[in-house]
């Protein structure tokens, strides 16, 4: 079986044959972006309508790891599930002949495809990534018009999906300001299209938009979720910083302030004296360590292979390399070096450290590369980096 084209490029995957400056010049967080090709397979290593089968009919599913959908009449949760709390695989296969949308989401979490697609997505992006699958029966349509608080790519596995796309009444709208369908007026598409098998969209958050399947197949589509931080949440972040270093930020709001009498006149030329200081003290490298360290910490490490090739590292002459898109940051702490890395962090000797440079600079380690350390020590700084995930046995 050839290698996945997402394992080397998982942004190439979705928008090729356009190249990832373009789309980041011009698509993203701006408009639509429809990639057609003649590549039916291109997602099938990922999912299939099979594997969905399977799952509902071999698993316990709780409530909430699966849901279902249909614009009319809507599915009600007790359709499908049992009063126990779990899934009943009877009531969903017979919604789903009554048209109703399947949805599993956050597959990603339990399914390890999907995750590791996730993690490549996350180590480029620097965002959550996370998946939402919709499995359509023919001739039906899931939800109805609406727009989404986050960007999203919808990549096309089986079937055919008629997509329209309407106007943008909010721009880049914050994560929970949903759609409101009273304030949302949806007028005539703007752009339409049917997305074919192994065909991609990528569609900005805001962009009111709406599906149905298209011809006599069901429409199996994985839907990528980007969930970011905005300059919103960096400024609000290097504000919090500036107010741990000045008292004035931390007084309390003039007494009386919200009677209507109130003269404000003192209140603007304090306002203002905190802007100038916050203009002038705000720094950008602490909030966005913060946030560098609080994402690379929140992903889900990958340990696979960690517990049936636990003594791998202790044997002389085996080389590693850096596990493909694992995340880490170099940091010091006293007398130990720390990797800030998928779930945390950990932590080696002083000596360890020129070792550590040379993996993560791209290179291949060994015990022998920790000869700084005495052999205890080296075998476990070996032994920890392969089970906290972070190295894989080189295939060179």
């Amino acid at each position: 079986m050839s290698r996945p084209a997402w394992l080397d490029d998982p942004i190439a995957s979705l928008i090729a044959p356009f190249d990832a400056e373009t789309f980041f010049r011009e698509y993203h967080e701006r408009k639509a972006l429809i990639v057609h090709r003649d590549e039916p397979a291109r997602y099938e290593g990922l999912l299939s309508i099979e594997r969905i089968d399977a799952m509902i009919a071999s698993r316990d599913l709780r409530a909430g790891s699966l849901d279902m959908a249909r614009s009319e009449p809507p599915v009600q949760p007790e359709d499908f599930t049992f009063e126990t709390g779990y899934i009943d695989p009877g009531g969903v296969a017979d919604q789903y002949r009554r048209g109703a949308t399947i949805i599993l989401p956050q597959l990603h979490m339990s399914d390890p495809v999907l995750g590791e697609f996730c993690r490549a997505m996350e180590a480029l992006l620097s965002c959550h990534v996370q998946t939402n699958i919709y499995l359509t029966p023919p001739h039906n349509q899931g939800f109805r018009t609406h727009y989404d608080d986050h960007d999203v790519f919808v990549l096309q596995v089986s079937g055919e999906k008629y997509w329209r796309l309407y106007d943008t009444p909010v721009e880049n709208p914050y994560r929970g300001e949903s759609f409101r369908p009273d304030d949302h007026k949806v007028g005539e598409p703007v752009e339409e299209f049917v997305l074919k098998a192994g065909e991609c969209a990528y569609v900005p958050r805001g962009l009111m938009h709406d599906a149905s399947t298209h011809g006599d197949e069901p429409s199996l589509h994985i839907t990528l979720g980007l969930i970011v931080k905005t300059w919103a949440d960096l400024m609000l972040e290097a504000v919090s910083e500036v107010a741990l270093r000045h008292p004035a930020f931390r007084r309390s709001l003039p007494v009386g302030y919200a009677r209507p009498d109130f003269d404000r006149a003192e209140a603007q030329a304090h306002f203002a004296s905190l802007a100038e200081t916050l203009a002038s003290e705000a720094r950008l490298d602490e909030a966005m360590d913060l946030f560098a360290d609080s994402f690379i910490r929140s992903r889900m490490p990958d340990v696979r292979g960690t517990i049936s090739g636990f003594a791998a590292p202790s044997e002389p002459g085996r080389n590693f390399r850096l596990r493909p898109f694992v995340p880490w940051r170099l940091a010091g702490d006293g007398d130990d070096v720390v990797i800030v890395t998928a779930g945390g962090e950990v932590r080696f000797p002083a000596a360890a450290e020129p070792g550590l440079h040379t993996l993560l600079d791209g290179g291949t380690i060994s015990l022998e590369t920790f000869s700084g350390l005495d052999p205890d020590a080296a075998r476990d700084a070996l032994g920890k980096l392969h089970a906290f995930g972070l190295i894989v046995p080189d295939a060179v």
